[in-house]
């Protein structure tokens, strides 16, 4: 025979689970220093202009600076 499940419960199981997972990500986020936080931006912008430069189309793709 089946377990039986109380919905109510289950349901507010999975949103504790949920906002865990996103303090998890806040922390992570938030507990590191400033020169991390340039670190990964400059590393994410380096990866972004490598992708565009590698961009196949017949109009070059648009530079942020331009906007």
């Amino acid at each position: 025979m089946s377990k039986i499940v109380n919905l109510r419960q289950h349901r507010k199981r999975a949103a504790r689970e949920e906002k865990r997972r996103q303090a998890e990500t806040a922390r992570a986020r938030s507990g590191r220093s400033k020169a991390e936080k340039e670190r990964d931006t400059a590393e994410d912008a380096k990866a972004r202009r490598h992708l565009d430069g590698h961009h196949i189309g017949s109009e070059p793709p648009e530079d942020e600076s331009t906007r």
